[in-house]
């Protein structure tokens, strides 16, 4: 049966549960707390909810929106209201990317038990599915929608209108044909199984057969061979091609018939292209790859700003939700604004603001329990210090409570150390960036205390306006080892003087430019010393500058608003989307040798300058999401393929636009790029939806490092704004890439 996923679940216990359906409180606030009459619907894949007095009014969402299940008290909201409902009625729905949580409360442990297995095996059977069944139950939610009056049938009418939904706009004579072939009992109408036959032959892909029948020598199949041939020559997958192909036939190939030959079908060969590995990304560089024994500074270290907003800087809501949807990222940095609170505990939030306030040992508190979960690899607290020095005191206690062996709190060996640890050496550790009294190589006498401003600069680009003079608390200041902030006095002291362990924090504005006056002294400084980039004050909307141009210096915690959707927020998930997402990329080794003369204004001037030819096929696109929910709107969708890089790579290329085609547009056209520095490239596809009169609106994108493209037929499959997969998007690209001779 199609809706297999039904099929599976069942009869499952807690499934039955969810099915029959339950009252639950959603709860908002103290005061906000409302019942609300739950279900799973039939589909065994969209929960359904309504509350018992509205009339009409309902909402859905479905198990795949889903990230996770909490047990218990584990959310702000059912902390605040411990006291009237226990622990074991309690849980939270957590949902991918920027949607708020879910705070429900059952009637009793075992209701709230069902919910909590049942909403976690159905996340776990949409994280097993292949993308057939993908597809599978893409066509089989969109028939539900459809049926409106739940008979499991369609007529044309209400097919034609389904395609509308499905963003396809179709000619009505052609559409009848294929609805009259699907329709086997000439009833006038559609059953499940023949509207998944219809939209088959809807689906079919004239642009992959296309490629088949250039491989193919009888046109049905691809043998052994030719398959071979295409993988060599299509896809450049060079000497493993042989194994490689053997391999596909195995995994892709639905018919026994042509496993039997060592063959593999049309079918099959468009289930490859439509794979993990037949995507963009080399499958090797998801993986942890990178030599990650080399020191700290050799390192881009995932970075986040202001990590405890989950909006703007002036009103929005300080929260450890931001902290873990951060750490959960894969970020690496986080940053900790402290300020003394009025009962003895210091607090954290955005100084002089009115963002709301939360305690800091709650911060340090959820920080070790989500600082590994994404990655092993170290993360660093970021401290802006506003505290007097009886509550730093308080901060020091909590850190070393709280976080017990996983906060470092000796030198690695014993020794002064001439360079940085890796992250290799630190991994399970967090390290702590603030001021201290001294140098680690000083044996600290106790009457000292260091007069610091804390501050880096005095330019009015700052990140708070406190500008007094502090006193640094002994037992906080003992705590930083690797991450000593001091004010920077230039390239020339730094090289003279400068500690490895010695690090600044710039703003922006101050990067860019010592990027563009001194790119070379500033890439040499990266190569032994850490260096952290902010956004510049006046951002109190919580946008976020290029990170690519600081990456271009070797510039490590690159700071962003992770709670800010769009560009930057792409590059970055872009740049970390490789090496398993641990939150470290090696940088290239031309900015690791402490004597280097890279600049990226210069690029031509490197020894092993080699630059490369990019060629973009852009083909077609497949199930583009729809953007605009009104009745009957259709896209006109149009691709663009942006290059970030070294200033002389910044390039920007777009297809036309189609009219009224998001269900499976073709473009076959070709955009063209030269990369000087291929090594520090990411690159973007965007997907737009053409507007003569206003700005085009997005419609998904993905990005990448040039580094990590596969050659040869890929699909490039799209994320939402959030950063969030939209399966079954994708667009169909070739790519080649050449020496520039």
């Amino acid at each position: 049966a199609i809706c297999f996923q039904v099929v599976c679940v069942q009869d499952d216990p807690d499934i039955k549960v969810m099915m029959a359906g339950s009252t639950l409180r959603k709860v908002k606030s103290r005061s906000w707390k409302k019942q609300r009459h739950f279900r799973l619907l039939e589909d065994g894949m969209t929960i359904w909810y309504k509350s018992r007095w509205a009339g009409k009014g309902h909402s859905t969402f479905s198990v795949t929106e889903v990230e996770a299940v909490r047990e218990g008290h584990q959310s702000e909201v059912l902390l605040s209201i411990a006291e009237e409902f226990p622990a074991d009625l309690c849980f939270t729905l957590v949902f991918h990317g920027r949607q708020g949580n879910l705070d429900l409360v059952a009637d009793s442990p075992e209701e709230a038990q069902a919910w909590i297995q049942g909403v976690r095996k159905l996340i776990h059977k949409v994280q097993t599915m292949d993308e057939k069944e993908r597809l599978d139950q893409w066509v089989w939610d969109w028939f539900q929608k459809a049926d409106k009056n739940k008979d499991g049938k369609m007529n044309f009418k209400e097919v034609r209108k389904l395609l509308k939904m499905m963003n396809v706009d179709m000619n009505e004579d052609h559409a009848l044909h294929l609805f009259t072939m699907a329709d086997k009992s000439e009833s006038g109408s559609l059953e499940i199984e023949q509207f998944v036959h219809f939209y088959k032959i809807l689906t079919q892909r004239d642009e992959v057969w296309k490629v088949f029948q250039d491989y193919s020598g009888d046109g049905e199949k691809l043998m052994l061979e030719e398959l071979e041939n295409f993988l060599m020559m299509g896809q450049q997958e060079g000497e493993r091609s042989a194994q490689l192909a053997q391999e596909l036939i195995d995994s892709y190939e639905p018919s026994e018939s042509a496993q039997e030959q060592g063959a593999m079908s049309l079918d099959g060969f468009q289930k490859y292209l439509c794979s993990q590995e037949g995507s963009i990304f080399k499958p090797e560089q998801r993986d942890l790859h990178q030599d990650m024994s080399q020191p700290l500074s050799h390192y881009f270290i995932s970075s986040s700003h202001n990590t405890y907003l989950l909006e703007d800087q002036l009103r929005g809501q300080s929260s450890l939700e931001a902290y873990i949807q951060a750490l959960k990222r894969g970020c690496r940095c986080v940053e900790v604004d402290c300020w003394d609170g009025s009962d003895g505990e210091p607090i954290v939030y955005h100084g002089h603001t009115l963002t709301s306030k939360i305690l800091f040992k709650d911060v340090i508190s959820t920080v070790k329990e989500y600082a590994f979960k994404a990655s092993d690899f170290p993360v660093i607290l970021s401290l802006e210090n506003h505290c007097g020095v009886e509550q730093q005191t308080i901060m020091a206690e909590h850190l070393s409570q709280i976080l017990g062996d996983m906060l470092l709190t000796t030198v690695l060996d014993g020794q002064v150390p001439q360079q940085l640890p890796s992250p290799q050496e630190l991994k399970g550790k967090i390290l702590l960036k603030a001021k201290k009294i001294g140098g680690l190589e000083d044996c600290i006498d106790e009457t000292l205390t260091d007069e610091v401003s804390d501050e880096e600069e005095a330019n009015g680009d700052a990140e708070s306006p406190s500008k007094s003079k502090s006193k640094l608390s002994k037992e906080l200041s003992d705590l930083v080892l690797y991450c000593k902030s001091v004010h920077f006095h230039g390239f020339e002291q730094a090289r003279l003087h400068g500690k490895c362990y010695e690090m600044s924090s710039f703003s922006e504005s101050k990067a860019k430019r010592l990027a563009k006056e001194a790119g070379t002294d500033f890439v040499q400084y990266n190569t032994r010393q850490l260096s952290r980039i902010y956004p510049s004050g006046l951002r109190t909307d919580s946008s976020n500058y290029n990170p690519q141009d600081m990456w271009n210096v070797g510039c490590q915690i690159v700071a962003l608003n992770f709670q800010t959707a769009g560009l930057e927020m792409d590059l970055s998930d872009g740049l970390f989307r490789q090496n398993g997402g641990c939150g470290y990329v090696l940088k290239p080794d031309f900015m690791r040798d402490g004597n280097t003369q890279f600049s990226p204004e210069k690029p031509e001037e490197r020894p092993d300058y080699k630059p490369l030819r990019l060629s973009i096929q852009v083909i077609s696109g497949q199930q583009l999401p729809k953007v605009n929910q009104k009745e009957g709107s259709i896209v006109d969708p149009l691709v663009r393929v942006e290059i970030y890089g070294v200033p002389q790579d910044q390039a920007k290329e777009e297809t036309s636009h189609i009219n009224n085609n998001g269900f499976n547009p073709v473009w076959n056209e070709t955009l063209n790029f030269i990369l000087h520095t291929p090594e520090l490239t990411l690159v973007r596809f965007v997907v737009e939806d053409y507007d003569k009169a206003s700005r085009n609106d997005f419609i998904g994108q993905f990005t990448l490092p040039f580094t990590c493209i596969q050659a040869g037929y890929r699909h490039i499959h799209l994320l939402s704004k959030d950063g969030t997969p939209i399966p079954p998007s994708s667009i169909f690209v070739n790519i080649s890439i050449s020496e520039l001779t």
